[in-house]
Protein backbone atom coordinates (compact mmCIF):
# COMPACT_ATOMS: atom_id res chain seq x y z
CA UNK A 1 0.00 0.00 0.00
CA UNK A 2 1.00 3.65 -0.35
CA UNK A 3 3.14 4.96 2.52
CA UNK A 4 2.41 8.64 3.04
CA UNK A 5 4.06 11.46 4.95
CA UNK A 6 1.81 12.83 7.70
CA UNK A 7 3.10 16.37 7.24
CA UNK A 8 1.63 17.13 3.82
CA UNK A 9 -1.80 18.31 2.66
CA UNK A 10 -3.56 15.34 1.03
CA UNK A 11 -5.90 17.34 -1.21
CA UNK A 12 -3.36 17.81 -3.99
CA UNK A 13 -3.21 21.49 -4.91
CA UNK A 14 -2.85 22.46 -8.61
CA UNK A 15 0.66 23.76 -7.92
CA UNK A 16 1.76 20.53 -6.25
CA UNK A 17 0.97 18.45 -9.32
CA UNK A 18 3.73 20.27 -11.19
CA UNK A 19 6.14 19.63 -8.36
CA UNK A 20 5.29 15.93 -8.51
CA UNK A 21 5.61 15.91 -12.29
CA UNK A 22 9.06 17.50 -11.98
CA UNK A 23 10.21 14.45 -10.00
CA UNK A 24 9.09 12.14 -12.81
CA UNK A 25 10.85 14.39 -15.31
CA UNK A 26 14.14 14.37 -13.36
CA UNK A 27 13.93 10.61 -12.80
CA UNK A 28 13.56 10.12 -16.55
CA UNK A 29 16.55 12.40 -17.21
CA UNK A 30 18.67 10.35 -14.80
CA UNK A 31 17.31 7.13 -16.29
CA UNK A 32 18.72 8.05 -19.67
CA UNK A 33 22.00 9.44 -18.36
CA UNK A 34 22.59 6.15 -16.52
CA UNK A 35 21.49 4.16 -19.57
CA UNK A 36 23.67 6.02 -22.07
CA UNK A 37 26.85 6.52 -20.05
CA UNK A 38 28.26 3.13 -21.02
CA UNK A 39 27.30 3.62 -24.68
CA UNK A 40 29.29 6.84 -25.04
CA UNK A 41 32.21 5.75 -22.88
CA UNK A 42 32.59 2.60 -24.98
CA UNK A 43 32.38 4.42 -28.33
CA UNK A 44 36.07 5.39 -28.21
CA UNK A 45 39.16 4.87 -26.08
CA UNK A 46 39.91 2.11 -23.57
CA UNK A 47 36.41 0.61 -23.48
CA UNK A 48 36.07 0.73 -27.30
CA UNK A 49 39.10 -1.54 -27.62
CA UNK A 50 37.63 -3.90 -25.02
CA UNK A 51 34.13 -4.09 -26.53
CA UNK A 52 33.69 -4.67 -30.32
CA UNK A 53 30.37 -4.13 -32.15
CA UNK A 54 29.02 -7.65 -31.70
CA UNK A 55 29.87 -7.68 -27.97
CA UNK A 56 28.26 -4.24 -27.64
CA UNK A 57 25.09 -5.62 -29.22
CA UNK A 58 25.05 -8.59 -26.83
CA UNK A 59 25.62 -6.34 -23.81
CA UNK A 60 22.71 -4.16 -24.96
CA UNK A 61 20.65 -7.32 -25.32
CA UNK A 62 21.40 -8.21 -21.68
CA UNK A 63 19.92 -4.85 -20.68
CA UNK A 64 16.74 -5.42 -22.66
CA UNK A 65 16.26 -8.99 -21.49
CA UNK A 66 16.33 -7.67 -17.93
CA UNK A 67 14.08 -4.78 -18.96
CA UNK A 68 11.60 -7.27 -20.40
CA UNK A 69 11.67 -9.55 -17.36
CA UNK A 70 11.34 -6.66 -14.94
CA UNK A 71 8.31 -5.31 -16.78
CA UNK A 72 6.54 -8.61 -16.09
CA UNK A 73 6.29 -7.63 -12.43
CA UNK A 74 7.41 -4.02 -11.91
CA UNK A 75 4.05 -2.48 -12.82
CA UNK A 76 2.17 -4.82 -10.48
CA UNK A 77 4.65 -4.16 -7.67
CA UNK A 78 4.23 -0.41 -8.11
CA UNK A 79 0.43 -0.72 -8.19
CA UNK A 80 0.63 -2.76 -4.98
CA UNK A 81 3.18 -0.65 -3.08
CA UNK A 82 1.99 2.71 -4.34
CA UNK A 83 3.81 5.40 -6.26
CA UNK A 84 5.96 6.73 -3.42
CA UNK A 85 7.51 3.48 -2.24
CA UNK A 86 7.53 1.77 -5.64
CA UNK A 87 9.20 4.66 -7.47
CA UNK A 88 11.80 5.10 -4.72
CA UNK A 89 12.78 1.42 -4.81
CA UNK A 90 13.16 1.48 -8.60
CA UNK A 91 15.45 4.50 -8.53
CA UNK A 92 17.55 3.12 -5.67
CA UNK A 93 18.01 -0.21 -7.48
CA UNK A 94 19.05 1.19 -10.86
CA UNK A 95 21.27 3.84 -9.24
CA UNK A 96 23.18 1.12 -7.39
CA UNK A 97 23.46 -0.85 -10.62
CA UNK A 98 24.93 2.20 -12.39
CA UNK A 99 27.54 2.54 -9.65
CA UNK A 100 28.56 -1.10 -10.07
CA UNK A 101 29.76 -0.35 -13.62
CA UNK A 102 32.80 1.28 -12.03
CA UNK A 103 33.92 -2.17 -10.83
CA UNK A 104 33.57 -3.92 -14.22
CA UNK A 105 36.71 -5.04 -16.10
CA UNK A 106 35.53 -7.52 -18.76
CA UNK A 107 32.66 -7.52 -21.29
CA UNK A 108 30.78 -10.10 -19.20
CA UNK A 109 31.03 -7.81 -16.16
CA UNK A 110 29.42 -5.00 -18.13
CA UNK A 111 26.76 -7.42 -19.34
CA UNK A 112 25.89 -8.25 -15.72
CA UNK A 113 25.79 -4.57 -14.77
CA UNK A 114 23.60 -3.75 -17.73
CA UNK A 115 21.27 -6.60 -16.82
CA UNK A 116 20.86 -5.20 -13.29
CA UNK A 117 20.38 -1.71 -14.68
CA UNK A 118 17.57 -2.97 -16.91
CA UNK A 119 15.84 -4.60 -13.93
CA UNK A 120 15.70 -1.27 -12.11
CA UNK A 121 15.10 1.13 -14.99
CA UNK A 122 12.02 -0.70 -16.23
CA UNK A 123 9.98 0.65 -13.32
CA UNK A 124 10.41 4.31 -14.23
CA UNK A 125 7.60 4.51 -16.80
CA UNK A 126 4.94 2.48 -14.96
CA UNK A 127 5.58 4.59 -11.85
CA UNK A 128 5.53 7.89 -13.72
CA UNK A 129 2.37 7.00 -15.65
CA UNK A 130 0.68 6.00 -12.39
CA UNK A 131 1.75 9.34 -10.93
CA UNK A 132 0.24 11.25 -13.86
CA UNK A 133 -3.02 9.30 -13.46
CA UNK A 134 -3.15 10.28 -9.79
CA UNK A 135 -2.51 13.99 -10.37
CA UNK A 136 -3.86 14.96 -13.84
CA UNK A 137 -7.33 14.76 -15.50
CA UNK A 138 -7.69 12.75 -18.77
CA UNK A 139 -7.62 15.74 -21.14
CA UNK A 140 -4.28 16.91 -19.72
CA UNK A 141 -2.52 13.55 -19.43
CA UNK A 142 -0.93 13.49 -22.89
CA UNK A 143 0.65 16.89 -22.16
CA UNK A 144 1.81 15.84 -18.68
CA UNK A 145 3.17 12.58 -20.05
CA UNK A 146 4.93 14.46 -22.84
CA UNK A 147 6.58 16.72 -20.26
CA UNK A 148 7.90 13.94 -18.02
CA UNK A 149 8.84 11.77 -21.00
CA UNK A 150 10.81 14.68 -22.45
CA UNK A 151 13.24 13.82 -19.68
CA UNK A 152 14.36 10.92 -21.90
CA UNK A 153 15.38 13.34 -24.64
CA UNK A 154 16.88 15.79 -22.15
CA UNK A 155 18.84 12.95 -20.59
CA UNK A 156 20.07 12.00 -24.05
CA UNK A 157 21.06 15.66 -24.60
CA UNK A 158 22.81 16.00 -21.26
CA UNK A 159 24.57 12.65 -21.48
CA UNK A 160 27.07 13.30 -24.34
CA UNK A 161 28.73 16.46 -22.94
CA UNK A 162 28.45 15.33 -19.32
CA UNK A 163 29.82 11.85 -19.97
CA UNK A 164 32.53 13.15 -22.32
CA UNK A 165 33.68 15.76 -19.79
CA UNK A 166 33.76 13.36 -16.86
CA UNK A 167 35.26 10.55 -18.93
CA UNK A 168 38.06 12.64 -20.44
CA UNK A 169 38.96 14.43 -17.19
CA UNK A 170 38.32 11.84 -14.48
CA UNK A 171 38.08 8.44 -16.21
CA UNK A 172 35.18 6.13 -16.88
CA UNK A 173 35.08 4.63 -13.36
CA UNK A 174 34.58 8.02 -11.70
CA UNK A 175 31.94 8.89 -14.28
CA UNK A 176 29.76 5.98 -13.17
CA UNK A 177 30.20 6.94 -9.51
CA UNK A 178 29.18 10.58 -10.08
CA UNK A 179 26.01 9.79 -12.01
CA UNK A 180 25.08 7.21 -9.37
CA UNK A 181 25.28 9.77 -6.59
CA UNK A 182 22.77 11.96 -8.45
CA UNK A 183 20.23 9.14 -8.26
CA UNK A 184 20.52 8.85 -4.48
CA UNK A 185 19.88 12.59 -4.16
CA UNK A 186 16.65 12.14 -6.16
CA UNK A 187 15.50 9.29 -3.89
CA UNK A 188 15.93 11.44 -0.78
CA UNK A 189 14.03 14.40 -2.25
CA UNK A 190 11.18 12.27 -3.63
CA UNK A 191 10.72 10.22 -0.46
CA UNK A 192 10.12 13.29 1.70
CA UNK A 193 7.91 15.09 -0.84
CA UNK A 194 5.59 12.71 -2.67
CA UNK A 195 2.06 11.81 -1.61
CA UNK A 196 -1.07 10.60 -3.37
CA UNK A 197 -3.74 13.35 -3.55
CA UNK A 198 -6.88 12.65 -1.54
CA UNK A 199 -9.14 12.40 -4.59
CA UNK A 200 -7.03 9.55 -6.00
CA UNK A 201 -6.28 7.52 -2.85
CA UNK A 202 -9.37 5.29 -3.03
CA UNK A 203 -9.04 4.50 -6.74
CA UNK A 204 -5.27 3.91 -6.55
CA UNK A 205 -5.87 1.33 -3.81
CA UNK A 206 -8.60 -0.55 -5.68
CA UNK A 207 -8.43 -4.25 -6.39
CA UNK A 208 -5.38 -5.32 -8.42
CA UNK A 209 -6.25 -7.01 -11.71
CA UNK A 210 -4.31 -10.26 -12.36
CA UNK A 211 -1.85 -10.05 -15.27
CA UNK A 212 -3.47 -13.01 -17.08
CA UNK A 213 -6.81 -11.17 -17.16
CA UNK A 214 -5.14 -8.01 -18.48
CA UNK A 215 -3.09 -9.65 -21.22
CA UNK A 216 -6.18 -11.49 -22.51
CA UNK A 217 -7.86 -8.19 -23.36
CA UNK A 218 -7.56 -7.02 -26.95
CA UNK A 219 -6.18 -3.64 -25.93
CA UNK A 220 -3.32 -4.92 -23.77
CA UNK A 221 -2.20 -7.71 -26.12
CA UNK A 222 -2.06 -5.50 -29.23
CA UNK A 223 -0.61 -2.57 -27.29
CA UNK A 224 2.20 -4.88 -26.18
CA UNK A 225 2.88 -5.90 -29.77
CA UNK A 226 2.92 -2.26 -30.89
CA UNK A 227 5.66 -1.50 -28.36
CA UNK A 228 7.62 -4.52 -29.60
CA UNK A 229 7.73 -2.74 -32.97
CA UNK A 230 8.11 0.92 -31.99
CA UNK A 231 10.34 1.16 -28.93
CA UNK A 232 13.40 -0.68 -30.36
CA UNK A 233 13.70 2.12 -32.93
CA UNK A 234 14.32 4.70 -30.23
CA UNK A 235 16.65 2.31 -28.42
CA UNK A 236 18.70 1.92 -31.59
CA UNK A 237 19.02 5.69 -32.06
CA UNK A 238 20.02 6.30 -28.45
CA UNK A 239 22.33 3.28 -28.07
CA UNK A 240 24.08 3.41 -31.45
CA UNK A 241 24.25 7.12 -32.31
CA UNK A 242 27.73 7.54 -30.82
CA UNK A 243 29.10 4.53 -32.68
CA UNK A 244 27.39 5.63 -35.89
CA UNK A 245 29.10 9.01 -35.79
CA UNK A 246 32.46 7.36 -35.08
CA UNK A 247 32.21 4.52 -37.60
CA UNK A 248 30.54 6.32 -40.52
CA UNK A 249 31.69 9.92 -40.10
CA UNK A 250 34.95 9.52 -38.17
CA UNK A 251 33.97 11.72 -35.24
CA UNK A 252 35.72 11.66 -31.87
CA UNK A 253 34.15 11.74 -28.41
CA UNK A 254 34.73 15.48 -27.96
CA UNK A 255 32.82 16.31 -31.17
CA UNK A 256 30.08 13.84 -30.39
CA UNK A 257 29.64 15.55 -27.02
CA UNK A 258 28.41 18.74 -28.67
CA UNK A 259 26.58 17.58 -31.79
CA UNK A 260 25.01 14.23 -30.83
CA UNK A 261 22.51 16.11 -28.68
CA UNK A 262 20.56 17.60 -31.60
CA UNK A 263 18.32 14.61 -32.41
CA UNK A 264 17.38 14.50 -28.75
CA UNK A 265 16.68 18.24 -28.51
CA UNK A 266 14.27 17.86 -31.43
CA UNK A 267 12.78 14.76 -29.80
CA UNK A 268 12.22 16.85 -26.69
CA UNK A 269 10.10 19.22 -28.76
CA UNK A 270 8.19 16.21 -30.02
CA UNK A 271 7.33 15.12 -26.50
CA UNK A 272 5.79 18.46 -25.64
CA UNK A 273 4.27 19.43 -29.01
CA UNK A 274 2.87 15.95 -29.55
CA UNK A 275 0.97 16.17 -26.28
CA UNK A 276 -0.15 19.75 -26.89
CA UNK A 277 -1.37 18.86 -30.39
CA UNK A 278 -3.72 16.23 -28.99
CA UNK A 279 -4.86 18.47 -26.14
CA UNK A 280 -5.62 21.20 -28.72
CA UNK A 281 -7.75 19.03 -31.02
CA UNK A 282 -9.60 17.60 -28.01
CA UNK A 283 -10.46 21.13 -26.87
CA UNK A 284 -11.68 21.85 -30.41
CA UNK A 285 -14.25 19.10 -29.97
CA UNK A 286 -12.62 15.94 -31.29
CA UNK A 287 -13.37 12.88 -29.10
CA UNK A 288 -10.40 11.72 -27.04
CA UNK A 289 -10.09 8.26 -28.68
CA UNK A 290 -10.12 9.71 -32.21
CA UNK A 291 -7.66 12.44 -31.25
CA UNK A 292 -5.22 9.93 -29.77
CA UNK A 293 -5.29 7.73 -32.89
CA UNK A 294 -4.96 10.66 -35.26
CA UNK A 295 -1.90 11.87 -33.38
CA UNK A 296 -0.13 8.52 -33.28
CA UNK A 297 -0.91 7.96 -36.96
CA UNK A 298 0.64 11.27 -37.99
CA UNK A 299 3.71 11.12 -35.78
CA UNK A 300 4.35 7.40 -36.18
CA UNK A 301 4.31 7.81 -39.96
CA UNK A 302 6.80 10.68 -39.65
CA UNK A 303 9.14 8.34 -37.78
CA UNK A 304 8.78 5.58 -40.36
CA UNK A 305 9.22 7.73 -43.45
CA UNK A 306 12.23 9.62 -42.11
CA UNK A 307 14.11 6.34 -41.62
CA UNK A 308 12.99 4.71 -44.88
CA UNK A 309 13.78 7.78 -47.00
CA UNK A 310 16.70 9.00 -44.90
CA UNK A 311 19.44 6.96 -46.62
CA UNK A 312 18.56 8.69 -49.91
CA UNK A 313 19.48 12.13 -48.51
CA UNK A 314 22.21 11.27 -45.98
CA UNK A 315 25.55 12.37 -47.39
CA UNK A 316 27.11 14.34 -44.53
CA UNK A 317 27.04 14.22 -40.72
CA UNK A 318 24.69 17.21 -40.74
CA UNK A 319 22.16 15.52 -43.02
CA UNK A 320 22.36 12.36 -40.91
CA UNK A 321 21.60 14.32 -37.77
CA UNK A 322 18.63 16.02 -39.48
CA UNK A 323 17.15 12.67 -40.51
CA UNK A 324 17.62 11.22 -37.03
CA UNK A 325 16.15 14.40 -35.52
CA UNK A 326 12.97 13.98 -37.58
CA UNK A 327 12.80 10.35 -36.51
CA UNK A 328 13.28 11.34 -32.87
CA UNK A 329 10.55 14.00 -33.10
CA UNK A 330 8.12 11.50 -34.61
CA UNK A 331 8.85 8.83 -32.02
CA UNK A 332 8.60 11.23 -29.07
CA UNK A 333 5.33 12.80 -30.24
CA UNK A 334 3.93 9.33 -30.92
CA UNK A 335 4.94 8.14 -27.45
CA UNK A 336 3.53 11.17 -25.65
CA UNK A 337 0.13 10.05 -26.92
CA UNK A 338 0.49 6.27 -26.71
CA UNK A 339 1.51 6.52 -23.06
CA UNK A 340 -1.90 7.99 -22.31
CA UNK A 341 -3.69 4.91 -23.68
CA UNK A 342 -3.77 2.87 -20.42
CA UNK A 343 -5.39 5.72 -18.49
CA UNK A 344 -8.12 5.95 -21.15
CA UNK A 345 -8.94 2.23 -21.09
CA UNK A 346 -8.17 0.54 -17.75
CA UNK A 347 -8.81 1.46 -14.09
CA UNK A 348 -6.27 3.71 -12.39
CA UNK A 349 -5.23 0.84 -10.12
CA UNK A 350 -4.05 -1.07 -13.23
CA UNK A 351 -2.29 1.66 -15.24
CA UNK A 352 1.20 0.77 -14.02
CA UNK A 353 0.46 -2.93 -14.50
CA UNK A 354 -0.69 -2.44 -18.09
CA UNK A 355 2.28 -0.28 -18.97
CA UNK A 356 4.59 -2.84 -17.41
CA UNK A 357 3.04 -5.68 -19.42
CA UNK A 358 3.16 -3.68 -22.64
CA UNK A 359 6.78 -2.82 -21.95
CA UNK A 360 7.59 -6.51 -21.94
CA UNK A 361 7.06 -6.16 -25.67
CA UNK A 362 9.45 -3.21 -25.72
CA UNK A 363 12.08 -5.16 -23.79
CA UNK A 364 11.71 -8.23 -26.01
CA UNK A 365 11.93 -6.11 -29.14
CA UNK A 366 14.90 -4.23 -27.74
CA UNK A 367 16.74 -7.45 -26.88
CA UNK A 368 16.05 -9.01 -30.27
CA UNK A 369 16.76 -6.01 -32.47
CA UNK A 370 19.83 -4.85 -30.55
CA UNK A 371 21.46 -8.22 -31.24
CA UNK A 372 20.30 -8.25 -34.85
CA UNK A 373 21.58 -4.69 -35.30
CA UNK A 374 25.01 -5.62 -33.96
CA UNK A 375 25.23 -8.70 -36.17
CA UNK A 376 24.01 -6.83 -39.26
CA UNK A 377 26.39 -3.92 -38.76
CA UNK A 378 29.37 -6.19 -38.21
CA UNK A 379 28.69 -8.35 -41.29
CA UNK A 380 27.49 -5.64 -43.69
CA UNK A 381 30.38 -3.33 -42.77
CA UNK A 382 32.80 -6.11 -43.74
CA UNK A 383 31.08 -7.00 -47.01
CA UNK A 384 30.34 -3.38 -47.96
CA UNK A 385 31.09 -0.50 -45.56
CA UNK A 386 29.67 1.10 -42.42
CA UNK A 387 27.60 3.68 -44.33
CA UNK A 388 25.83 0.91 -46.29
CA UNK A 389 25.36 -1.15 -43.13
CA UNK A 390 23.73 1.65 -41.14
CA UNK A 391 21.50 2.70 -44.06
CA UNK A 392 20.20 -0.85 -44.35
CA UNK A 393 19.42 -0.90 -40.63
CA UNK A 394 17.66 2.49 -40.87
CA UNK A 395 15.33 1.18 -43.59
CA UNK A 396 14.59 -1.97 -41.58
CA UNK A 397 13.58 0.07 -38.56
CA UNK A 398 11.41 2.35 -40.73
CA UNK A 399 9.44 -0.65 -41.98
CA UNK A 400 9.07 -1.84 -38.38
CA UNK A 401 7.60 1.57 -37.47
CA UNK A 402 4.96 1.27 -40.21
CA UNK A 403 3.90 -2.05 -38.71
CA UNK A 404 3.60 -0.44 -35.28
CA UNK A 405 1.38 2.35 -36.66
CA UNK A 406 -0.83 -0.20 -38.43
CA UNK A 407 -1.36 -2.07 -35.14
CA UNK A 408 -2.45 1.06 -33.28
CA UNK A 409 -4.78 2.30 -35.99
CA UNK A 410 -6.43 -0.96 -37.02
CA UNK A 411 -5.83 -3.74 -34.48
CA UNK A 412 -5.78 -2.33 -30.94
CA UNK A 413 -9.50 -1.51 -30.87
CA UNK A 414 -11.28 1.60 -29.57
CA UNK A 415 -9.48 3.61 -26.88
CA UNK A 416 -12.46 3.75 -24.54
CA UNK A 417 -13.17 2.61 -21.01
CA UNK A 418 -13.08 -1.19 -20.67
CA UNK A 419 -16.26 -1.82 -18.70
CA UNK A 420 -15.31 -5.38 -17.74
CA UNK A 421 -12.04 -4.31 -16.11
CA UNK A 422 -13.65 -1.36 -14.32
CA UNK A 423 -16.37 -3.60 -12.92
CA UNK A 424 -13.73 -6.08 -11.73
CA UNK A 425 -12.07 -3.54 -9.41
CA UNK A 426 -15.32 -2.29 -7.87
Amino acid sequence: MEIQSPHLDRKGSPKMRWVMLSFAFMATVLNYVDRLAFNYLSAQGQLRNLIPDDAFGYIATAFFIAYMLSNLFSGFVIDKLGTRLGYSLCMAFWTTSALLHALARLPIHFGICRFLLGIGEAGNWPAAIKMVGEWFPPEERSTAIGIFNSGAAIGAVVAPPLIAFLGMHYGWQTTFIVIGILGYIWVAGFWFTYYTPERSVRESRARIIPPVKLIKTRFVSWFTLSKFCMDPIWYFITFWLGRYLVEVHGWGLAKIAWFAMFPFLVADLGNVLGGLFTQFIIKKGMPVPKARKMAVGIFGSMLALSLILGPIVISTPASALIVLSLAGFGYAAYTANSMAFPGDVVPQSATASVWGLASVGAGLGGALFQSLSGIALKNLSVSHNYAFAYNAVFIGYGILALLGVYIILFRIGPLVKNESLHQYVQ
